[in-house]
């Protein structure tokens, strides 16, 4: 049986609505626009953010790093690691070294032309208290940046504010130069709360319309193993939201990823960083999918905070189009962008 338009947008949105209380079901297909794709990150997701806009430079529109080094830091060895988030005194990762590894990735053709970076607009994060991953680390990521083609007024790099370890929002989460779990927190800049999510989104995809105050759409789950393997370390479950809008045919909302860092995944905090670091309000008014993909704590692979996987704990290829968990991710994005 073929249905209408109308009714098949009105089929969608009752499974759609329905599948936020279900169990986990497949992600729908909902016409996206296959062009209009972003991605960000704090910490272990902020270093896969940035793996993910450097090795599909092409189809990627825009990164948020909060609080993440530069591209292929640990150069597939964990003991690199800690210089590569600013822990170890008088060493900074190098960012000439880390924009040579992407050039030679780029002409392997293991990762899409750089070339493409000059049109991508990044945000960057570096609260000044942040103790976990520190600011000469980050700085890095900025500069390795700016060596791979990002053009400067592409380059946001936000870095003066009293922040820890975390997601900013207006008024939700620890105290702001806290470096707690959950890693969300609430600062004040000026006399107004830092809405990071609205900060971001609108440094990649421009003015934007004002954050819903009260969003209409729904927060569902869906079965994450049918596009990763239990080798990636990724979750069964994984997590969509759906403005209103998204649901009617012919839509072309844009696509925006949000990776969660170390001991972030809903089995660690449970829904906080879907539904409240401010990224579904954003996304409500201004037409924006928000895809949340899942890694949980896993000892195989070992990987016992439940990081993204920025030091090659999956494999050899981890930074590169061949990643599986950076394939995983674009193979959900693709199904998003198909038609119902």
């Amino acid at each position: 049986m073929v249905l209408s338009r109308p009714v098949a947008s009105l089929v969608l949105a009752s499974a759609i609505a329905f599948s936020a209380i279900a169990a986990p079901s497949q992600l729908p297909a909902l016409g996206a626009s296959p062009r209009q794709t972003s991605v960000s990150g704090l910490s272990a997701g902020a270093f896969m953010a940035v793996q993910l806009q450097v090795a599909y430079s092409r189809s990627i529109v825009g990164a948020g790093v909060i609080a993440g080094g530069p591209y292929y830091c640990a150069a597939n060895n964990e003991f690199f690691t800690g210089i590569c988030m600013g822990q170890v005194a008088f060493f900074t990762p190098s960012a000439a070294l880390m924009a040579n590894f992407a050039k030679d990735f780029a002409h392997a053709r293991s990762i899409d032309s750089l070339a493409h970076l000059a049109r991508r607009r990044v945000y960057v994060f570096s609260g000044t208290g942040d103790t976990i991953v520190r600011q000469p680390a980050v700085d890095t990521t900025v500069s390795f940046f700016r060596q791979v083609g990002v053009r400067e007024r592409n380059l946001e790099y936000v870095n003066t504010v009293p922040a820890g370890h975390a997601l900013i929002t207006p008024g939700f989460g620890n105290e702001c130069s806290a470096n707690a779990a959950p890693y969300i927190s609430h600062c004040v800049v000026g006399s107004t709360g830092y809405d990071q999510a609205g900060a971001m989104l609108g440094h990649i995809y421009g003015a934007l319309k004002p954050r819903a105050v009260a969003p209409t759409g729904h927060l569902v789950s869906f079965d994450q193993r049918a596009y990763a393997a239990a080798e990636t370390g990724m979750a069964d479950t994984a997590y969509l939201y759906v403005p209103h809008r998204c649901t009617a045919a012919g839509s072309r909302c844009k696509v925006h990823v949000a990776l969660h860092g170390c001991l972030q995944a809903v089995e660690s905090i449970g829904d906080r960083f879907v539904a409240e670091t401010g990224y579904n309000a954003w996304a409500d008014s201004n037409d924006i999918l928000v895809l949340y993909p899942q890694v949980n704590r896993s000892n195989v692979p070992f990987n016992p905070q439940g990081c993204w996987d920025w030091w090659g704990y999956t494999g050899g290829n981890y930074a590169k189009k061949s990643s599986l968990q950076m394939q995983a991710i674009v193979a959900m994005v693709n199904r998003l962008t198909q038609r119902p």
